[in-house]
């Protein structure tokens, strides 16, 4: 079943709380997968949906990556992609305003993409000057999408500190 949502229900969902670990992003485990690595980690937010972040990291070239913030609607089997932070390692074209562009850019659901039945519901993109590596996309979809670090019971071991190694 396919599902369709508004702008304001796909801002709403990006925005929506997701509490993580301090150690949310560093930590994903990816694994090989032809010519590249890919991990993912599910989580669900303050409202209770449920969410995946997936990261892909390209082998041969570091600009060849991509970091997608997933949700997976009620009564449907389909992931529904709100957010997309992908490297410099392809040209995008917007099909319905006919722009094309080879740079890091961010994909955002939105309506119009869904209902034009044009690529899929993250059809659009903008150019960002906000990272240039794998790093930098997630420090941006962490301030984009609503996650927040929960600070309760962390230890010092979680910055190194207290490590005899």
């Amino acid at each position: 079943m396919t599902v369709v949502l508004t702008d304001e229900e796909i801002k709403s969902l990006i925005g929506e709380e997701k509490r993580i670990p301090p150690d949310f992003f560093p930590t994903f485990h990816l694994v090989r997968k032809g010519g590249h690595r890919e991990g993912k980690k599910d989580l669900s937010g303050s409202q209770g949906n449920h969410f995946r972040v997936i990261v892909r990291q390209g082998c041969f070239n570091h600009l060849d990556f991509s970091i997608g913030l997933l949700y997976f609607p009620k009564n449907s089997n389909k992931a529904f992609i709100l957010k997309k932070y992908n490297g410099k390692s392809h040209q995008h074209t917007n099909k319905i305003e006919k722009e094309t562009f080879y740079d890091f850019h961010i994909h955002t659901a939105t309506e119009r993409y869904q209902e034009e039945g044009i690529d899929c519901e993250d059809g659009y993109a903008i150019v960002s000057d906000r990272y240039c590596e794998i790093t930098g996309a997630m420090r941006c979809m962490e301030e984009d999408c609503g996650f927040v670090i929960q600070t309760d019971n962390v230890t010092l071991d979680v910055f190194g500190v207290n490590n005899d190694e």
